[in-house]
């Protein structure tokens, strides 16, 4: 007998990281990590200092993807990671957007 799973619900989560997150790195170590997670989105630089992201994939992969928000690459300082969840769009790939 087969173990047939079924597909696992995708979320998306819409994150904004603030503190030192710009000139260090943050958007390709996001990038880096998104893809080890298998996750799709974006990621952005925002003219007040924060980074934007969206996020969607496996509720587990979204979990480890915001915990990982909280720390990002060496020489980031992270002050605070403020999350809402939407309605997942069907993203394919991540991108860092300019």
């Amino acid at each position: 007998m087969q173990n047939i799973s079924a597909p696992q619900e995708q979320i998306r989560a819409h994150v904004f990281i603030s503190g030192r997150v710009q000139g260090v790195g943050y958007r390709y170590s996001t990038l880096h990590q998104a893809k080890l997670l298998g996750i799709s989105g974006w990621v952005q630089n925002l003219f007040d200092g924060r980074v934007e992201a969206v996020f969607e994939g496996t509720v587990e992969a979204i979990q480890a993807m915001i915990r990982w928000c909280y720390q990002g690459p060496l020489s980031a300082v992270v002050q605070d990671v403020a999350v809402d969840y939407e309605t997942p769009e069907g993203l394919q790939g991540f991108e860092v957007r300019r």
